[in-house]
């Protein structure tokens, strides 16, 4: 079994050692690494399904091993040694389990290093609200909020309350005092957590990911209720997020919801992760502030004068994606053809790219 973990972990460093994001484990396949958004196989031989089984078995305590059993997959975290954390995601695929290494990079960057604009600043200093962060996997949501939690702590004296699978960046506490809470080991679910929150006294609350309906429904009760909370979603667009988040709920609830979530909503940021010129990768964001008239678009439901809003309110910090796009192109971050495949709008990309800041 020692032996077993010993390779697992030996399998983690090299993540370290090629700066790669994260490590695939799978049957009769060498072991692969993402490496600046890219999948790079090793050249070496696959591996047999009993080797990932071993290696596995070598990492779950009895309570683990179970749920794995009987649910089929299973998140936790692993730290190295030598103090480097990884969040993993074990699961079945074709009868053989199979293993999504993610690196854990628990540095915090300034969100001016991560090249993420200056408007996100702002929502590091509200009091109360839902702030929702969404993305495919990989582009970066959790460093985003990592980011934000870590100028609340450095600048606010609050406490700060977090409910994660699993725990990815480890806070100290600074100005604020923060709590971190992992789902299956300190609570059992996203929304008991977040109900049992309101008898914690904490002013922010991250919530790692709403889910499911019953995470939602007491987001926006925390939200509502003074706290500011921070969460994620897996949508493609600012808009998008609206109508997944409302189309959660049935029917006969949703003018409610919309009504509520536009009292309570202060920002969507639909963020992506692209390959930069000349190498790496650059964040792309579209921004949606929720200004009064917003608000009363997210009431109504009023999804194409929402995304018109998100045009005409660039002077308040709100960008689509095309002209997020156009930007980044223009700052020599991202090749033209990245961006075409992104692209709603190609005619105003064209313009926005000519234009730049005139437009």
């Amino acid at each position: 079994m020692a032996e077993a973990k010993e390779r697992f972990e030996n399998l983690l460093r090299r993540c370290i050692n090629y700066g790669a994001s994260d490590l695939h484990l799978s049957a009769w396949c060498a072991p692969t690494y993402r490496v600046n958004g890219a999948l790079r196989p090793e050249d070496e031989a696959p591996l047999a399904a009993e080797d990932i089984r071993h290696l596995v078995e070598s990492l779950l305590n009895p309570a683990q091993r179970t749920v794995l059993e009987q649910q089929r997959s299973l998140d936790l975290s692993h730290t190295l040694p030598e103090g480097e954390r990884f969040r993993l995601n074990l699961y079945h695929e074709r009868g053989s389990l199979a293993v999504a290494a993610r690196w854990l990079e628990n540095r915090f960057h300034s969100l001016e290093s991560l090249r993420l604009p200056p408007v996100l600043h702002r929502f590091a200093e509200l009091k109360d609200g839902l702030v929702l962060i969404s993305g495919v996997t990989g582009s970066g949501k959790s460093t985003t909020l990592a980011s934000l939690l870590n100028e609340i702590n450095a600048n606010r004296p609050c406490h700060i309350l977090t409910v994660e699978d699993p725990i990815e960046f480890v806070h100290v506490n600074r100005r604020a005092m923060v709590h971190q809470r992992e789902l299956h080991t300190d609570v059992p679910s996203f929304a008991e957590a977040v109900r049992a929150a309101m008898r914690e006294d904490p002013d922010v609350i991250l919530v790692g990911e709403l889910r499911d309906l019953e995470t939602m429904r007491a987001a926006i009760m925390a939200a509502e209720t003074g706290h500011l909370v921070f969460s994620t979603l897996h949508t493609g667009d600012a808009v998008g997020v609206l109508d997944r988040f409302v189309g959660m709920f049935p029917g006969e609830e949703q003018d409610a919801i919309r009504q509520q979530l536009s009292m309570v909503l202060r920002a969507v940021v639909t963020q992506y992760l692209l390959p930069a010129r000349p190498g790496g990768r650059v964040p792309v964001l579209e921004i949606l502030i929720v200004t009064p008239a917003v608000a009363n678009l997210i009431r109504h439901y009023r999804p194409q004068q929402i995304y018109s809003a998100m045009e005409s309110g660039r002077a308040l910090g709100m960008q689509t994606l095309d002209f997020a796009l156009a930007e980044r192109v223009r700052e020599k971050l991202l090749d033209e053809a990245v961006a075409r495949r992104l692209v709603r709008n190609p005619a105003a990309f064209d313009e926005m790219v000519k234009a730049g800041g005139r437009y």
